[in-house]
């Protein structure tokens, strides 16, 4: 069976580092972009198969860098998962309202973030 990809697209690079664990330990690729700026260059170059997206950011945010992958017709449809420590009355309908299709908050759940990769790679 082929591998899955996975963007994860996070500033922090200890968030970074235990995301890439847990996924890679449960057979997926993955591979950072540290800005939403970047992260929708990568989405558009590589193709993943799904996206974890921090929400606070540098020089381009998550939500914005959701919604301009989401609206770019050369990008297949791809499954966003926020990961993201803004867990404030709205921030939840923000994320879905920018295209994310689930919201995860920090600090993270391993368990229930692997239940969600494999929901939304099974998915597609």
């Amino acid at each position: 069976m082929k591998k899955k990809y996975i963007l994860v697209v996070e500033d922090n690079i200890d968030t970074y580092e235990l995301v890439r664990f847990i996924l890679e330990k449960n057979g997926y690729e993955t591979f950072l972009a540290m800005n939403g700026r970047d992260g929708v260059h990568a989405t558009s170059k590589q193709k993943p198969d799904l996206i974890i997206m921090d929400l606070s950011m540098p020089e381009m945010d998550g939500w914005t860098a959701t919604s301009l992958i989401k609206r770019d017709a050369g990008i297949p449809p791809i499954p966003v998962i926020a990961l993201t420590a803004h867990a404030l009355p709205g921030d939840r309908q923000r994320a879905m309202n920018a295209g994310c299709d689930e919201y995860l908050t920090k600090p993270i759940d391993l368990d229930q973030l692997v239940k969600s990769v494999e929901y939304w790679i099974n998915k597609n």
